[in-house]
């Protein structure tokens, strides 16, 4: 993986722990959630009258995308109900890659070479070993657990369903930026059957998620996206995890979540994966 690229994924991981922190942090995980996907939606379509449109062969796709997105947030929002970002995270993001490589082989034929698939196992053992310690410290409970480990299938599906995608719109941000737009006015039906009016209703931090949360999660995906059209998927998926090493970060500086020895080690064994995937 060329430097520039492994340089773009990792901050891509960056902005996304940063938006996943504000989701954890809001009263409501579910309207939070909806607030970033708007938010997300509105900087896209400022976008888009300045970008092609995606090539026809990627509308299949990016339909596709809209509604897998619907659920990955809902799940999202679910799983910090009742768990800390220090458990629901690594277990939504650190079992992800194992089903990402596998189906990408299955699926696709794209079998990552013996060192990068060192360094997606030294991956995946950093995020559990920290999702371990979160649970042995009593920071979830087993309906927030099972959302966080059904949203990594969810997550290895719309990798395989975007990095499919975005190869063939032509065009890696107008891609996202369509993505964004189908998955809030799914998102928007979806919210307005669950809530009704209540959603009319003004929300503290609304703005922080729309703003920064949109910005954050449009900017992240978008550069992940184009990372997958120079890079093989599985492993642009793997180093996308090291997320969880600023997670654990922003989760014991502002979310006064702790952070002890074992975190310490764990963040490292992302960081050497991440080192590895770049050797190989």
């Amino acid at each position: 993986m060329p430097i520039d690229v492994m340089a773009v994924v990792i901050f891509s991981a960056l902005l996304h722990a940063g938006w996943n922190a504000l989701v954890r942090a809001s009263p409501d995980k579910f309207l939070a959630s909806l607030h970033v996907v708007c938010g997300a939606a509105a900087f896209a379509l400022l976008l888009l009258p300045g970008l092609p449109l995606p090539a026809a062969a990627s509308w299949p796709w990016l339909l596709a995308s809209g509604l897998i997105h619907v659920v990955y947030f809902a799940l999202v929002a679910r799983a910090y109900q009742g768990a800390t970002l220090g458990l629901a995270y690594p277990l939504m993001r650190g079992t992800a890659p194992v089903l990402t490589a596998l189906a990408a082989a299955l699926l696709l034929g794209e079998t990552p070479t013996p060192g990068a698939w060192l360094g997606i196992t030294l991956i995946c053992g950093g995020v559990l070993a920290l999702a371990g310690r979160a649970w042995r410290s009593g920071a979830g409970h087993p309906a927030a657990v099972l959302a966080a480990l059904a949203n990594a299938g969810v997550i290895a599906l719309y990798t395989l369903v975007d990095g499919q995608g975005v190869r063939l719109a032509g065009h890696a941000l107008s891609y996202t930026a369509w993505v964004f737009v189908l998955s809030a006015v799914f998102m928007l039906a979806a919210a307005a059957w669950l809530r009704g009016r209540t959603l009319l209703q003004p929300a503290p931090g609304a703005w922080r998620a729309v703003l920064l949360g949109g910005a954050g999660t449009l900017a992240a995906y978008s550069l992940v996206l184009w990372a997958m059209t120079q890079a093989p998927i599985a492993t642009v998926a793997a180093l996308r995890e090291s997320s969880i090493v600023f997670a654990t970060l922003i989760g014991a500086t502002f979310l006064k979540e702790g952070l002890g020895r074992l975190r310490l080690v764990s963040a490292l064994l992302v960081c050497a994966g991440a080192v590895v995937i770049k050797l190989a």
